[in-house]
């Protein structure tokens, strides 16, 4: 049986990662490599978790979240279903069963907000997971003058958690702004797709979606 240990150690796992990395660097995107993708699998482990799924359930969430990006390796256009479809032949290659290999596949194929929603409960962790990941730490430019909306928002955070709540029904993402560097008003500005993503991903786990700014309830 295929683990995440398994999968964190694959030579060809981590080229990709790399790979992938280094392309967004280029194209000037945040961060989107072992950092981001180590947060978003555990964090869809411990959504899991939380609600009580089985133990491989669980796995399989952290392993579609820590491959969930390496469609960037091929290109940021598409890379979702890119990614699907590397996750599906590496996963199958190494001796996943396929029925495994296709949950995981699927749910890499609709965690971006252009294109997919939330179809399984493994899909469904992974988008809270994913959407959640804002923090200054992704800013890879250090010069807050030439700062496009993106750098200043997340560069603005500092803060993220989302966190569910089995017995009260809620998915919570609790955010610490600096609102010095940026309004409010500008995170739900370029991020209104992910929350409506994030909103619908928690009412497929039977879930209210929360989102708490600086103390406050905004949603």
């Amino acid at each position: 049986m295929v683990t995440f240990h398994d999968i964190k150690k694959s030579e060809e796992v981590k080229t990709f990662l790399s790979i992938a990395e280094t392309q967004m660097r280029v194209l000037g995107y945040t961060e989107h490599s072992f950092r981001h993708v180590g947060i978003v699998s555990s964090t869809a482990g411990n959504i899991m978790e939380e609600l009580g799924f089985s133990e491989r359930e669980v796995e399989l969430s952290r392993i579609a979240g820590y491959l969930h990006d390496i469609g960037n390796a091929v290109n940021r256009a598409d890379h979702a279903h890119t990614g699907a479809i590397l996750a599906y032949q590496m996963l199958t290659g190494i001796g996943m069963d396929c029925k495994e290999a296709a949950e995981i596949m699927m749910a890499i194929g609709n965690h971006d907000e252009l294109t997919g929603t939330p179809v399984s409960n493994i899909s469904a962790s992974l988008i809270l997971a994913d959407k959640s990941d804002v923090h200054r730490s992704r800013v890879r430019n250090t010069d807050l003058a030439h700062f496009d909306i993106h750098d200043r928002v997340n560069y603005a955070v500092e803060r993220s958690v989302i966190s569910v709540n089995s017995e009260e029904k809620t998915a919570n993402l609790v955010l610490k702004i600096d609102t010095e560097i940026c309004p409010v008003m500008d995170y739900f500005e370029i991020f209104l797709g992910r929350m409506t993503m994030n909103r619908r991903a928690a009412a497929f786990l039977g879930l209210q979606f929360q989102l708490f700014i600086n103390d406050s309830k905004l949603i």
